[in-house]
């Protein structure tokens, strides 16, 4: 267990003002920002297993594994060897190497609903690109969208996106004209009967319907029973393309992700976080039907110069052939373990007589400061984020590194132990009771 003695910080905040010299906010992503929470970020300068380390040698338990794609861990042996070996050989080319067929034969092979698929460099990417595509299919131009998900930050999804920009107070984005989202229809999540709605609304104009089966940026919010499988019969039904944005949940919530869990095929799935090993990477995929208008074959263009980047490439093959040697007794494990982390510290919150609820699918879960349940983003937006931030300071101080955002995910690996997760419960205790005192 990381101790529990003063920590020193004079080294993170020493990098995080000469990082506000240069980069605004002294972020490259505004999630990475302590503003909500209050404190000093941490400069992190290494990770093994679940433990990371930060500028002053303070020593973590992990629960954001750099936003979920590190299911195995940090510095995981055979991640680490095919990144070096790729490296050896050149970091890019700007033309096809083997490693990009190799890992589109893992991925299509534990997704069915994929035929093809196409790598690019960022879930934003992925999502923006599958976007397109539907509408190039459809030839529609409105798209639905759930408030509070997260869909990467292209122009006409960041409406109601929740995440960091529930997090920083932004309503959407300063820069975005009306004209860019006029398209775009929001609306609440796990409510079938708004979805109807739009249907008749905008009847034979939704080109698509883009969700996160399992949300994981207004914290994690699951589906409600027969949602998803709503989301299917409508989109079929009405000729609309059904995309299942997987970014966070691939691979993550079961080796097949969602689709796999809830047995549900979209048309279109978006991909990143774990395919990459922890590299940038990000794909989207679906039938040949739909893939085969993507550019050289069709008109539907998509270009990057660094999209199936061999580095990329390498740690994905790496990461998919670990899950899927041993999905068997990895997954069962995850779900053991987050379990009874997830339940014990909101056991440890009912003892001390703080309101708080959880949600969990997997490996991936949120406790909220709010009594609840939380099943869209007007109950999450209820919580006490004022009193997640004092939770998120005492757990801090106290050695276990949680997302600093109520309205984030936090994530189990596989090199988390049960030693890990019984630590982390005791420090809640003692960040229970140090709320209250």
């Amino acid at each position: 267990m990381p101790s529990t003695t003063s920590r020193k910080i004079e080294q993170s905040r020493r990098l995080q003002q000469r990082a506000e010299s240069m980069i605004p906010g002294g972020v490259n992503s505004p999630v990475r920002a302590f503003g909500a929470v209050g404190g000093d970020p941490r400069f992190i300068v290494r990770g093994k297993g679940s433990h990371i380390w930060d500028a002053d040698e303070n020593e973590f338990i992990d629960y954001v594994g750099s936003w979920g794609p590190l299911i195995l861990g940090h510095a995981a042996p055979d991640v680490l060897d095919a990144i070096v070996g790729a490296a050896c050989n050149g970091t890019s080319f700007g033309a096809s190497t083997p490693s990009e067929a190799d890992l589109a034969e893992m991925v299509l092979a534990a997704v069915p609903s994929m035929q093809r698929v196409r790598f690019v460099s960022s879930g934003t990417e992925a999502t923006m690109s599958a976007i397109r595509l539907a509408r190039a299919y459809t030839k529609r131009k409105y798209i639905v969208k759930f408030e509070g998900c997260y869909h990467g930050h292209s122009d006409s999804l960041l409406v109601k996106a929740g995440s960091g920009v529930a997090t920083l107070g932004i309503p959407g984005s300063a820069g975005v004209p009306e004209e860019f989202i006029q398209f775009t229809v929001a609306l609440p999540f796990n409510d079938i009967k708004a979805v109807e709605y739009a249907f008749q609304k905008f009847k034979h104009q939704i080109a698509c319907v883009i969700v996160e089966p399992v949300v994981g940026n207004m914290g994690c919010v699951p589906a409600a029973d027969d949602y998803l499988v709503a989301l299917r019969l409508i989109t079929e039904r009405e000729k609309s393309v059904l995309i299942f944005d997987e970014v966070m949940t691939g691979f993550r919530v079961a080796f097949g992700g969602a689709q796999e869990l809830y047995n549900i095929r979209p048309d279109l799935t978006t991909l990143g976080k774990i395919i990459g090993g922890g590299l940038p990477v990000g794909a989207y995929g679906g039938s040949s039907e739909i893939m085969n208008l993507v550019a050289p074959l069709g008109p539907m263009y998509q270009a990057g110069t660094l999209s199936g980047n061999p580095l990329a490439m390498a740690a994905g093959c790496a990461m998919l052939k670990h899950l899927r040697d041993e999905k068997q007794e990895i997954y069962p494990r995850l779900e053991k373990l987050s379990g009874e982390l997830v339940e014990g510290v909101a056991a440890a919150a009912k003892d001390s007589g703080v309101p708080l609820c959880h949600n969990r699918v997997g490996s991936m879960f949120t406790w909220y400061f709010t009594p609840g349940p939380v099943t869209d983003w007007e109950s999450a937006s209820k919580s006490n984020t004022e009193a997640f931030g004092r939770f998120f300071r005492a757990m801090l101080d106290r050695g276990v590194y949680l997302p600093p955002s109520q309205y984030e995910a936090a994530f189990l690996g596989s090199t988390h132990t049960a030693e890990d997760v019984q630590s982390t419960i005791a420090v809640a205790k003692q960040a229970f009771a140090a709320m209250k005192g």
